[in-house]
């Protein structure tokens, strides 16, 4: 069967040459060693995704934190974008690096999503940088961390931008009840999907479908132990059934939720996945689910403390 996915792609790539207050990766340096593992393994998902002219693929690359100063990350989007079975590459950027590169993608399929961030970079720069994007041609959006001090010059970036680029503004959190109700209306007036973004949505035991349409990327080091980089079929968090065969035919009915990817085992991939019918845990390789649409419960079953044994003492007669 064809494979026709959606993929985040977040490599181990930390460094970023911004030094943000509210994102722990500011001004964070790489090391030699680890920008090469980190290239590697861009290079091997490149040639994962070209092997299959099958498929189609849509991908986001999510950076911890600033890929687009890389030229692999460059040549990266400039290959991907002009791949046929490809229907989108975009990428997350402060739009920092040079721009000239991106005539040379594929312009139907590549997108950028800028972030502007107030006491990096003057908006007068970041604004001459989305005009050489859209002289380019070249898709976008722009985001903005709504901080209450840099309302004004979220205000002052909308003006400035084209009325056809969306301007989305991502909602703090790390604070309870940080907006007073005419902020949100002033931030809604900018980003009128923001209200979406602001609400903490409850998710922790509850069954998530987002799966279904999207993975990541799950490339792991050749020398890992954990077998040759593939896209793996389940992810951390995934309902799913088991498949009765002569190794589970004692398996609990009903749904499991997968738990975690465990090591290969004879090619094979496993998976840790749990029931809430049962006290343990089981490791089941991936040919043995199918992905559920059954829902688990709230709680999953708490284990039953062991029983002990204890030996009573035997009377002998005297």
């Amino acid at each position: 069967m064809a494979l026709n996915l959606s993929i985040l792609y977040r490599g181990s790539l930390a460094s970023c040459n911004y030094g943000c207050p509210y994102c722990p990766f500011a001004k964070r340096h790489d090391t030699r060693e680890a920008l090469a593992r980190d290239y590697a393994a861009l290079a091997r998902f490149v040639d994962w995704i070209e092997a299959r002219p099958a498929g189609r693929f849509k991908i986001l690359f999510t950076p911890w934190g600033e890929a687009l100063i890389r030229r692999p990350y460059r040549e990266a989007m400039t290959r991907l974008s002009h791949l046929p079975h490809l229907d989108r590459v975009a990428i997350q950027t402060n739009l920092s690096c040079e721009l000239d590169w991106i005539a040379a993608c594929d312009l139907d399929r590549v997108a950028f999503w800028c972030t502007y961030h107030p006491g990096e970079v003057a908006r007068a720069a970041f604004i001459d940088r989305c005009r050489t994007l859209d002289r380019i041609g070249a898709r976008y959006s722009v985001g903005v961390v709504g901080l209450k001090e840099h309302l004004d010059e979220i205000d002052a970036l909308r003006a400035a931008l084209a009325p056809s680029t969306y301007l989305w503004v991502n909602a703090y959190k790390r604070v309870a009840d940080y907006y007073s109700p005419a902020e949100i209306e002033r931030i809604v007036a900018v980003d009128p999907l923001f209200e979406l973004n602001l609400e903490v949505y409850s998710s922790r035991g509850r069954a998530c479908r987002g799966r279904h349409r999207l993975r990541h990327a799950d490339l792991l080091e050749p020398d890992s132990g954990v077998g040759e980089e593939t896209m793996q079929q389940f992810n951390a968090g995934e309902i799913v059934t088991c498949i009765p065969d002569m190794f589970l035919r004692h398996a609990a009915p009903g749904a499991y939720k997968v738990l975690a990817r465990m090591p290969d085992r004879n090619g094979d991939r496993m998976y840790r996945i749990k029931s809430p019918l049962e006290e343990y845990e089981r490791v089941v390789k991936e040919t043995a689910l199918v992905r559920s649409d059954c829902d688990l419960p709230e709680e999953m079953l708490k284990p039953r403390p062991r029983r002990r044994v204890i030996t009573l003492a035997t009377c002998v007669p005297i």
